[in-house]
């Protein structure tokens, strides 16, 4: 397993939520699993579209050691596992729409392209 050569130097709390939630997949999940709630790996995998199972079963692991997303594991054949938002988790939420209004309207002076919207946000281009 890897190890990195230097501890974390986090130094503020910025640098701390980047760590905790930023990144182009945990917070696509968390956007995802906001607005689906709950789901199995599968659909969520589905629901995400281009992550490979090694990246969103790392991201997950990450988000539930940071006790965003809830992993709950129920006694069945076949075994059933469930994702879903912790309360830290949902408040989160309004901090990422915030990012992706704030990325949707300035990416539109830097870029000439349009920018495909996430289906999972509830961002509107003026």
């Amino acid at each position: 397993m890897y190890q990195a050569k230097l501890e974390k130097d986090i130094r503020c709390p910025l640098e701390y939520g980047l760590e905790v939630f930023g990144g182009k997949w945990k917070s696509r999940i968390i956007c995802v699993l906001a607005v689906k709630e709950v789901l199995r790996y599968g659909e969520l995998r589905r629901e995400m579209g281009n992550i490979t199972d090694a990246v969103l079963a790392s991201a997950l692991k990450e988000l539930i050691a940071s006790q965003l997303v809830s992993r709950t594991s129920y006694d069945e054949i076949p075994p059933r596992v469930e994702y879903s938002l912790t309360d830290r988790g949902r408040s989160v939420v309004p901090i990422l729409r915030s990012i992706c209004q704030w990325a949707g309207f300035h990416y539109k002076e830097d870029y000439s392209s349009a920018m495909v919207h996430c289906r999972k946000c509830d961002y509107k281009p003026h």
